[in-house]
């Protein structure tokens, strides 16, 4: 929690009071005019905002505190990382608000799994991608958590150790079967033949490769120039110093 920022919106004088108490000295405290403007010029990652006025549509997955006297509509809280404290308020009360929105973000952000362009939500035990998404089981969710830890291919014996605790010397055909089922299951779901793959090394998330040779060899140290002699006895076009990129 102390990697957190709290970036505090236009209130100068709240923004020195929370400067000078010792609760709040664990984390980074700034102060913004222009949202808009202060999020190009920074990572906002591990951020907390304290606004003091209903713009909270400026901003998304980033935990918000909302201070005012009234309580407002429920429009003006959209996000689940959005909380309300009303104005006057103990700071023991803004501290507790604080801690459980940053529980709740860390909880969020460790829940995601980016996967080749997939988003597994671990917490749902589903596979997503674009609008379309698959209901997993636990082990195959633990499966994909795998390679995502991972950039080698992921060896059976790991499979059988990480996810199903078996011994590295079982022998059982446990993972080929979950294997098969779960490529079968992404295939008719997301028309996918390819995502995962296997070689002697083990099984990996096969990502497509694509190249640009003109570029690669254009940019290479292999990339020479090279002279074309005109053949002898037929015609006399030169062709010398053009370049040839094939």
């Amino acid at each position: 929690m102390d990697n957190f920022t709290i970036l505090i919106s236009k209130n100068k004088i709240f923004f020195e009071i929370l400067k000078e108490i010792k609760l709040f000295s664990k984390y980074k405290i700034e102060l913004f005019d222009d949202f808009n403007h202060y999020s190009k010029n920074k990572n906002l990652k591990n951020t907390l905002l304290i606004f003091f006025d209903n713009k909270l549509n400026e901003v998304n997955n980033i935990p918000v505190i909302f201070i005012s006297k009234n309580l407002p509509n429920q429009k003006a809280i959209p996000g689940e990382l959005h909380e309300h404290l009303r104005a006057p308020f103990r700071i023991i009360e803004l501290e507790k608000k604080i801690t459980s929105l940053i529980a709740k973000t860390n909880f969020k952000k460790n829940s995601f799994i980016n996967l080749n362009g997939y988003i597994i939500d671990k917490n749902e035990r589903k596979i997503k991608k674009n609008s379309l998404e698959l209901q997993l089981s636990e082990k195959e969710i633990n499966f994909l958590e795998l390679f995502s830890q991972n950039k080698n291919p992921v060896e059976k014996n790991m499979v059988l150790k990480k996810v199903w605790k078996y011994s590295e010397d079982s022998e059982t055909h446990t993972v080929e079967t979950h294997i098969h089922r779960l490529r079968k299951k992404i295939y008719e779901k997301f028309g996918d033949r390819h995502f995962i793959k296997n070689n002697n090394k083990g099984y990996f998330i096969w990502k497509k490769k694509t190249r640009n040779y003109i570029a690669k060899d254009l940019f290479s140290s292999k990339y020479k120039k090279r002279i074309i002699k005109p053949k002898k006895g037929k015609g006399s076009y030169k062709r010398k110093n053009k370049v040839s990129l094939i």
